[in-house]
C-alpha cells in the first residue's frame, strides 16, 4: 500500500539520512542500480522498513548503460538456456501488461536476409523468433501488446528501415519486443514508487564495509561516518559487489554502444537485428529511439582488473559495431557520424569460461559468510524476479516477518509533477534538444537530481551526445542550482 509522497529530492533525502543513523531498519540495501531499488520496492511492498544507499546517483552505473529493452531472450534460446528465456518471457510480459506499461512500447526488430547473413543464421533466426512467440504465449501476453512475428518482402523490410541495401535482399523476419523509454527512467521511476511505500532512498552515501546487522557508510556530501542498523542487508551493487564481498568474484563483461543520428537509417521505424559472423547466438541491434537517434549495441569484451566507476568504449568497439552495421546497409557509415558512446559492465558471476559471451545472464541470490545477501548476475528485465529472490532469502535467513512478493501485480507510480499535476510542454532550452525548464525542476524535485551530471546524464539522456550536452549545461546548470535552493 502507497503510504506516502514519490518525490525524492534534496529535503527529503536530509531529513531522511538523519533518521537513518537513529534506528534500526528491517532491510538496508546497498546499491541504487536497478537491481537494489527492485529490491527496496519489493521489500518496502511487503511491510519492511527500508534504507537504500548508493555512493553515487540513481542509475550511475550499469543500469543506464543497457540497450533499453525489455526482451524475451532470443539470444538465450539460441545458447538451449530456455530457463533464462522462459523467466525474460514472463518477466516481459509483467512489466509490459501490469508493471509498467506506461514506460514501455512495442518495437519491431527486422532481421534482414541480406547477404552476409547465411541462410544458417536466417533459418536458425526465424526458428528462434517462432519459439519466443510459445514463449510470449506461454506468459500470457497477448498479440495487442507484442504481434507475432511473420517474413517480410524486401520491398517491406527497406519500408520498415529505408538504409538496408537493396543489393540480394530476400526480405527478412520481422519479430516485435519491448523498448524502454530509457532505462534510467525506469531505475527512478522504481526508486519513487519505493519510496511511496516507505522505503529511504539516499544517494551520495557510500557503503564502506558490510556485516549481518548493518554498515558503515560515509554521507559523501559532508564526509560523516554512519553507523546505520539494520536486521538484514542486501548487497546489490553489481559489478562493485566483490568490493564489499571477499568471497565472491565478479567477471565484468564491457558493453560498449555507439549513438547515430536517425537519419543514418532513414528514420527507420523497427530495429536491425544483425548477427555476428558466424554466430547464430551474438548479435549487434540497431535501436531506433523516440529521441531521433539510434543507438547500435552491443559487444561482450572481458573488462578485467579493477572495477571504474564508468566503463569507457574502445575504438576496436565501436569499429566492431559499425562494422557489422554496414555488411546490410546501401551506403556505409563512417566513424564521424558517431554522435556518442558508451559502455556498461555486466555483473557476471565467475565461472571459469574461456569467454565472458559464454557466460550464463542467469542470475545469483547468495548468503555471504559475513551474514549479508549478495545478489548477482542478471539482466536488467528480470529485475523484479532478482530482487524478489534476494528479499524472500533474507526473510527466510533473518527471520523477518513478511508477507510474499507483491511486486508481480504492482504498478509503478506515473511520471508527474511534485504537485500532482501531469507535465505541460515548454520551451526548449536549445535549439534541437528536447529538454525543456520543466524538465530539469522535475528531475530534481521529483526525482533526486542534485547535480548537473545527474540531470543531463541519468534523468534525461542528453548527455549521451557530448555536443548536446555542452550546448546545454549552463543553461540547466543554473536551473538545477536556483532550484535546489528553493527546496532548502
Amino acid at each position: 500500500m502507497i503510504t506516502g509522497s514519490p518525490d525524492l529530492n534534496a529535503a527529503r533525502r536530509a531529513a531522511e539520512l538523519e533518521r537513518a543513523g537513529n534506528d534500526t531498519t528491517d532491510v538496508l540495501v546497498i546499491g541504487g542500480g536497478i537491481t537494489g531499488v527492485g529490491v527496496a520496492l519489493d521489500a518496502a511492498a511487503r511491510g519492511l522498513s527500508v534504507t537504500l544507499v548508493e555512493a553515487e546517483d540513481l542509475a550511475f552505473g550499469t543500469s543506464r548503460f543497457s540497450s533499453k529493452l525489455v526482451h524475451g531472450g532470443l539470444r538465450y534460446l539460441a545458447t538451449g538456456d530456455v530457463a533464462t528465456a522462459r523467466e525474460s518471457a514472463m518477466e516481459r510480459h509483467l512489466l509490459m501488461t501490469v508493471i509498467a506499461p506506461h514506460l514501455i512500447r512495442p518495437l519491431g526488430q527486422l532481421l534482414p536476409f541480406a547477404p552476409g547473413i547465411s541462410i544458417r543464421q536466417r533459418t536458425t533466426g526465424a526458428v528462434g523468433m517462432a519459439l519466443g512467440d510459445l514463449l510470449r504465449m506461454r506468459a500470457g501476453t497477448r498479440r495487442r501488446t507484442l504481434p507475432a512475428p511473420r517474413p517480410v518482402t524486401a520491398r517491406t523490410a527497406r519500408a520498415l528501415v529505408p538504409a538496408l541495401s537493396p543489393r540480394e535482399l530476400r526480405g527478412g523476419m520481422l519479430s516485435f519486443d519491448g523498448q524502454l523509454v530509457d532505462d534510467a527512467a525506469l531505475v527512478a521511476t522504481v526508486a519513487r514508487t519505493a519510496a511511496a511505500h516507505g522505503a529511504r532512498i539516499l544517494t551520495r552515501v557510500r557503503a564502506l564495509s558490510l556485516h549481518d546487522a548493518g554498515a558503515t557508510a560515509e554521507d559523501a556530501l559532508t564526509g560523516r561516518r554512519l553507523e546505520l542498523r539494520a536486521r538484514s542487508v542486501i548487497n546489490a551493487t553489481g559489478a562493485w559487489a566483490g568490493t564489499l564481498d571477499d568471497d565472491i568474484t565478479i567477471r565484468p563483461s564491457r558493453g560498449t554502444h555507439i549513438v547515430l543520428d536517425a537519419s543514418d537509417l532513414g528514420r527507420a521505424s523497427a530495429a536491425l537485428t544483425i548477427p555476428h559472423e558466424g554466430s547464430i547466438s551474438r548479435f549487434v541491434f540497431a535501436l531506433p529511439q523516440r529521441d531521433g537517434r539510434v543507438i547500435v549495441g552491443l559487444t561482450d569484451e572481458d573488462a578485467p582488473g579493477p572495477v571504474p566507476d564508468v566503463a569507457t568504449p574502445t575504438e576496436p568497439e565501436i569499429a566492431f559495431l559499425l562494422d557489422n552495421l554496414n555488411r546490410v546497409l546501401d551506403v556505409p557509415i563512417t566513424r564521424e557520424r558517431v554522435l556518442g558512446a558508451f559502455a556498461g559492465l555486466r555483473p557476471l558471476v565467475d565461472t571459469g569460461a574461456d569467454a565472458t559471451a559464454d557466460i550464463s545472464r542467469r542470475h545469483l541470490v547468495t548468503t555471504s559468510a559475513g551474514g549479508f545477501v549478495d545478489v548477482l548476475g542478471g539482466k536488467l528485465t528480470t529485475y523484479r524476479r532478482m530482487a524478489e529472490d534476494a528479499v524472500d532469502l533474507a526473510v527466510a535467513t533473518r527471520r523477518l516477518d513478511a508477507p510474499p512478493s507483491r511486486t508481480a501485480g504492482l504498478r509503478l507510480v506515473d511520471r508527474r509533477t511534485p504537485d500532482g499535476v501531469a507535465r505541460t510542454a515548454s520551451v526548449s532550452l536549445v535549439d534541437g534538444v528536447a529538454l525543456t525548464r520543466a524538465d530539469v525542476e522535475y528531475a530534481v524535485r521529483a526525482e533526486g537530481a542534485m547535480t548537473t551530471a545527474d540531470v543531463l546524464d541519468r534523468r534525461t539522456r542528453v548527455g549521451l551526445v557530448d555536443d548536446d550536452r555542452a550546448r546545454c549545461e549552463s543553461a540547466v546548470d543554473e536551473i538545477v542550482t536556483a532550484t535546489l535552493a528553493d527546496l532548502v
